[in-house]
């Protein structure tokens, strides 16, 4: 009979918040992939569990993964788990669950703690809707195009950013989002937790100099809506090449979706007034 893989969310910090049935299931497997061994040793050791460990980080999830679907389909437990939180989310593990269920194999979640759930419990969201992005790219011109994209959602948006990364995103944020509420969580559920909220504007300054410690969820509220200024398509689309950074061909979708008129109808007077554009610069 095949074995079952778990994906088991553990302690975020606190080790208090891991789950009896988290820490029953780690010790009934067979195997634990872990993101870092030396890590999720430690774990184990705080509550006497002794189950063998093999690496699964990053850089070895496609080479590891076939070797673990394998040992399951021998009739192996295997239990996956990263170094806080939830596997697969911002985390190694996402091969390994797609090649397992192509192989047949059951995939059993054991959910616990989450930095994502943590923060946006925090936020006081009136919704308690919200569009989770994870971390953001790390070049600049990536990481304003996928802010840009977003400028415009009715939802907050839920970021992960690491400490020598924050100062470049706030700084990209507040220049494309524009100054917003936001709820700064970091070291959620460790001894130097710090949750608040505060502006991108705010933190901004607050944080130009100094040097951040721990990894970091950010929710950043929905701005106003922008309303374009105009009553025809062209008018219209000369206030987005004026007054916006998105592509022609974002801008298209736009008002297409807005106006409820013809996408390609638009793009082909779009097409007109970026020409005109282009050749007078």
């Amino acid at each position: 009979m095949s074995g079952s893989l778990y994906v088991v969310a553990t302690p975020i910090g606190n080790l208090e918040d891991m789950t009896y049935r988290a820490a029953r299931i780690l010790g009934e497997v067979d195997l634990i992939a872990a993101e870092d061994t030396r890590h999720t040793r430690k774990l184990l050791n705080h509550f006497q569990i002794t189950t063998p460990l093999i690496s699964y980080y990053r850089e070895k999830e496609s080479q590891r993964s076939e070797t673990l679907v394998a040992r399951m389909l021998a009739g192996e437990q295997v239990a996956l788990v990263s170094d806080a939180g939830t596997p697969g989310i911002s985390d190694p593990g996402s091969i390994l669950v797609s090649k397992a269920r192509a192989a047949g194999l059951a995939i059993i979640p054991v959910p616990g703690p989450s930095a994502v759930s943590a923060a946006v419990s925090c936020a006081g969201l009136e919704t308690g809707s919200y569009l989770f992005i994870g971390f953001a790219p790390v070049k600049s011109a990536q990481r304003n195009q996928l802010l840009q994209s977003l400028a415009d959602s009715i939802y907050p948006l839920v970021f992960y950013e690491s400490p020598h990364r924050i100062q470049r995103f706030i700084k990209s944020a507040e220049q494309i989002l524009g100054d917003r509420k936001l709820l700064w969580a970091r070291e959620i559920s460790k001894k130097f937790e710090d949750i608040h909220e505060t502006t991108l504007s705010a933190l901004a300054a607050t944080i130009a100099d100094e040097k951040i410690r721990g990894e970091l969820v950010l929710v950043i509220h929905p701005g106003s809506p922008v309303v374009p200024q105009g009553e025809s398509i062209e008018e219209i689309l000369h206030w987005y090449l004026a007054n916006s950074e998105l592509s022609m061909k974002d801008v298209c979708k736009k008002v297409s979706t807005d106006m409820g008129v013809s996408r390609s109808d638009v793009y082909q007077r779009a097409l007109v007034i970026w020409d005109k554009v282009n050749l007078h610069d």
